[in-house]
């Protein structure tokens, strides 16, 4: 099995400050303090610097010898304070996992059962099971009814961007296009499948950082029509099948959580571009078209194919596909979840449906070696309630993100995924206020994680850092429980792992 790698025991706090602090190549001293000259003797200043001057010529430099303070100022070779040896390198900055030190005890199954013997039987996580992995050997630590199938609400993120991380190139931009129609007057707008369509001006972000901006997109339209496009339409053929999702309840879509699923559309199809909770508008791509057009001085005309081989008036492209997961875990972005698992289907060759998307992430993880059994899925956000995972699955494919470096060829493309879960009690995300008081406080800055909760259903999934500092994987899934109380009861049970050793 690999060899033992695990992070080096770094505390993140909420302010994003991580502890041991960095190290520093020395304290640089600041500018020396002006000194006050009264204005009647500022005119004689440029003769007194002269004479210094000839002085120094002249007498070999004994003015400035004798002077420290002047010495210091011209940075004399005599200098008291001039270094007498090159400057110390900066220290490189390892984000590597590292491994524990040699006298560390790694955690047994034994340590890790009588650990959790408590935590994990609280009558506020109703129906638990769940799965504890060692990803440096890949041995299981501890499992409840981890073979179980149940509903993992968000947690389905984890394995829609495992998929996307395996499947597609990790620097894919999704295009949005723009073409002449059969009428020079007309523009198509060939959707691409990107809804994060920046609506500010330029200079200005929105809730999607490095998105592109329609603005640059207006303008390239412009440049290249001369003004003259009085129609646009949209070619939408590039998603196919419904825009709601199948298990989803009619109050998801639209939300201030979740948009139906269209191809193109402004800031993810809220209301405000700064504001992630903001509801959603019911026809984001009809949006899109309706304020595009009137940029333009045109007006929208519904849907039409692209011609084939037409002129090519402008093209705009998503931030990378490494950018969008991170909105996809870290802010539990369901929309984002939905059209990530469609690249992953046209990438395959799938359709870039519900259906396509489930299909090509299961097959993609199967393909690489994961064993799905039990796993059924219906969307790529996990809103539907039709979804089915194992613990044992989530905690797997964490596991192999988690493993040592190069060992295992799946780790490399899959690491990306620990980066994007969210820190408990950090500044962003979805566990920005939890472990912040009680038992799980304990965890604060020393876990990852995604999140997941639908009525009745508590799902949790990441990675914490014992303390002896070994990174442990785990994946708790919590049925019948009221979501307050079982969260609190998910993120004891971790802080527990946090602070057990486990030997």
């Amino acid at each position: 099995m690999p060899a033992v790698v695990h992070a080096q025991p770094m505390r993140i706090e909420p302010s994003g400050e991580q502890r041991p602090a960095p190290a520093t190549t020395g304290a640089e001293e600041g500018p020396p303090a002006a000194t006050e000259v009264e204005p009647r003797r500022r005119r004689k200043w440029p003769w007194i610097a002269a004479a210094l001057v000839v002085l120094l010529v002249l007498g070999g430099g004994t003015v400035a010898a004798l002077q420290p303070s002047v010495a210091n100022r011209l940075e004399l070779p005599w200098a008291p304070n001039k270094p007498k040896g090159d400057p110390p390198a900066a220290l490189a900055v390892n984000r590597q996992l590292q491994a524990p030190g040699p006298s560390a005890p790694s955690p047994t199954p034994e340590g890790v059962a009588a650990a959790l013997k408590g935590p994990a039987a609280a009558a506020a996580l109703g129906t638990l099971s769940g799965s504890v992995i060692d990803p440096a050997t890949g041995t299981a630590l501890w499992a409840k009814d981890a073979n179980k199938p149940l509903t993992p609400a968000s947690t389905t993120k984890v394995l829609t961007v495992a998929a996307a991380l395996l499947a597609v190139d990790h620097g894919h931009q999704i295009s949005t296009k723009v073409v002449e129609g059969a009428d020079p007057g007309t523009a198509i707008v060939v959707a691409g499948g990107d809804p994060t369509i920046n609506s500010l001006p330029d200079g200005k972000d929105s809730v999607y950082p490095g998105s592109a901006h329609l603005d640059d997109l207006v303008k390239q339209v412009m440049e290249a029509s001369g003004g003259k496009i009085k129609q646009v339409q949209l070619d939408l053929s590039v998603f196919q099948g419904e825009t709601f999702g199948p298990g989803w309840a009619p109050e998801d879509a639209p939300s201030t959580y979740a948009a139906v699923v269209e191809p193109v559309m402004l800031d993810g199809g809220r209301s405000s571009a700064t504001d992630e909770k903001s509801m959603r508008v019911a026809n984001p791509a009809k949006s899109f078209a309706d304020k595009f057009a009137s940029k333009l001085g045109a007006t929208a005309g519904g849907n039409a194919k692209a011609p084939e081989g037409a002129k090519v008036l402008g093209e705009i492209k998503s931030a990378p596909l490494t950018e969008l997961i991170s909105n996809v875990l870290n802010h539990s972005d369901n929309l984002m979840g939905d059209v990530v698992a469609r690249q992953t289907a046209l990438a395959t060759g799938e359709k870039g449906s519900f259906e396509g998307g489930a299909k090509a992430t299961e097959e993609v993880l199967k393909k690489n070696g994961f064993d799905l059994q039990g796993v059924e899925l219906f969307d790529g956000s996990g809103l539907s309630v039709d979804n089915r995972i194992p613990a044992k699955v989530l905690a797997e494919v964490l596991s192999v993100a988690a493993a040592p470096d190069g060992k295992d060829p799946r780790t490399a493309k899959l690491r990306p995924l620990l980066g994007d879960l969210s820190v408990a009690g950090g500044s962003t995300g979805r566990l920005v206020s939890r472990y912040t008081s009680g038992p799980e406080e304990a965890g604060k800055g020393w876990v990852r994680a995604k999140t997941g909760t639908l009525s009745g259903v508590n799902t949790l999934a990441g990675v914490v850092l014992d303390k002896d500092g070994h990174l442990l994987v785990f994946a708790l899934m919590s049925l019948g429980s009221e979501s307050d109380a079982a969260r609190s009861a998910l993120d004891a049970v971790v802080a527990e792992l946090r602070g057990c050793g486990c030997r």
